[in-house]
């Protein structure tokens, strides 16, 4: 339970993340430090994410080491 409240909290930052990149993309002074932060935290949102998802891979490498 407590792996999905943290799934989706980290979801909400990434989207906001997100939403503050691109609506300062669209302002005439862009501020670049922001959206390097904003990148930085989607960047990490998304390595925690997807750092339970098994590799589609790991039958065979288990299977090569036989």
């Amino acid at each position: 339970m407590k792996f999905f409240e943290m799934k989706q909290l980290m979801i909400l930052i990434m989207a906001i993340a997100i939403g503050v990149a691109l609506y300062e993309q669209s302002k005439p002074e862009k501020n670049v430090y922001l959206m390097v932060m904003a990148l930085i935290v989607f960047m990490y949102g998304m390595m925690r994410l997807s750092g339970k998802t098994p590799s589609k891979n790991q039958d065979k490498e288990e299977n090569d080491v036989e």
